[in-house]
């Protein structure tokens, strides 16, 4: 975590505060900040302006001249929105301009206001104002002895009504209390002073695990080593084949992957070639490990199919626990006449 120098109202070094990385040293979001900052503005609408029509102006109920024979335009009411006292044509009515953003998204904003006002320097901490009674006076001289400069957005705990007086006359300063930091006031001020009692912290299970700091250099050895025993382990997991993804990597059921194997379902298949192609032209029939269907020549699947392993021949595949597509398996049974016309209790039902 960053360190920065905190100090007291006269500006003099008090002391040290670390700013959580969470929040003060990720890289900005530019877009959703803007995202975040135009739903902030759009809620600030009211929304309430609104516009007569000219079904809602009083008048222009009779028609001001008869249509033809007069030599002026035609007109049906003096209360149309091209006259003086007419109607307004699509003029604005009261509407709500509040936007939805995720909460998240708001998160997202707000750490990235505080992290780039961070790595700008615009970030202060003061250990406490120490004002007795309000005056504007005394809060102006502490933000030219701290070195506020600019628009000055000054976060203060509700509780100290002192200091929250003195800093709320000020042209050019705005307080908030904790609870209120919003990405809006962060990105529109120069700097942002905080109190050691106010500055933000992230929750306890958002923030990174610091990394143990070896104090010598045998402890440092020893730290390496230990990291390099236990990453041996996840490597030779990542490189394993796992027999229940790719059923042909165990070719005699041992349960083990053999992914070299000449024959990787028994006797009579093989690996494609690298471009998929048969190895030999002995080897006919397709087959997909994934569904455990093999395509013969004569399947309309044929030219669509890439071979995941090749057979000599169907009797081969069907040896290994492939079967034909059910509509292949439908069209043999409907040529050779093998069709059910029982029911269940045996009795013919043709």
């Amino acid at each position: 975590m960053p360190r920065i120098d905190v100090v007291d109202a006269a500006g003099a070094k008090a002391g040290t505060a670390e700013l959580d990385d969470a929040l003060f040293g990720i890289e900005p979001n530019v877009a959703v900040m803007h995202q975040v900052v135009t739903a902030q503005l759009a809620a600030r609408r009211a929304g309430t302006h609104s516009t007569r029509t000219r079904a809602e102006v009083r008048g222009g109920g009779a028609k001001p001249w008869k249509q033809k024979g007069t030599g002026r335009a035609r007109v049906g009411s003096s209360r149309v929105p091209h006259w003086r006292g007419g109607g307004v044509a699509a003029g604005p009515k009261p509407r709500d301009y509040a936007q939805r953003t995720p909460k998240k998204m708001k998160r997202l904003a707000l750490r990235s206001a505080l992290s780039d006002r961070a790595g700008q320097g615009k970030v202060l901490v003061v250990d406490g104002w120490g004002f007795d009674t309000p005056r504007t006076r005394d809060a102006l001289a502490a933000l030219g002895a701290i070195g506020a400069e600019g628009n000055v957005l000054v976060v203060i705990d509700r509780e100290d009504e002192a200091a929250w007086k003195s800093f709320r006359n000020l042209a050019g300063v705005h307080v908030v209390s904790p609870g209120e930091l919003n990405t809006y006031d962060i990105l529109v001020s120069d700097t942002v002073v905080f109190t050691t009692d106010t500055l933000p912290t992230a929750p306890e299970g958002e923030r990174a695990a610091p990394a143990p700091a070896a104090t010598t250099v045998e402890e440092a050895d020893e730290v390496e080593e230990a990291d390099e025993v236990e990453e041996a382990p996840v490597e030779e997991v990542e490189d394993e084949i796992s027999v229940m993804d790719d059923p042909s990597a165990d070719s005699d059921a041992d349960g083990v992957a053999n992914p070299e194997d000449e024959t990787p379902f028994g006797p009579g298949s093989a690996h494609p070639l690298e471009d998929g192609s048969a190895p030999s032209p002995d080897y006919v029939v397709k087959g997909n490990a994934d569904s455990m269907l093999y395509h013969p020549p004569e399947s309309p699947f044929y030219g669509r199919t890439k071979a995941e392993v090749w057979f000599a021949s169907a009797k081969a595949a069907e040896a290994a626990g492939f079967s034909l597509p059910q509509s292949m398996r439908a069209a043999e049974a409907a040529d050779t006449g093998d069709t059910d016309d029982t029911d269940d209790t045996g009795e013919d039902t043709a």
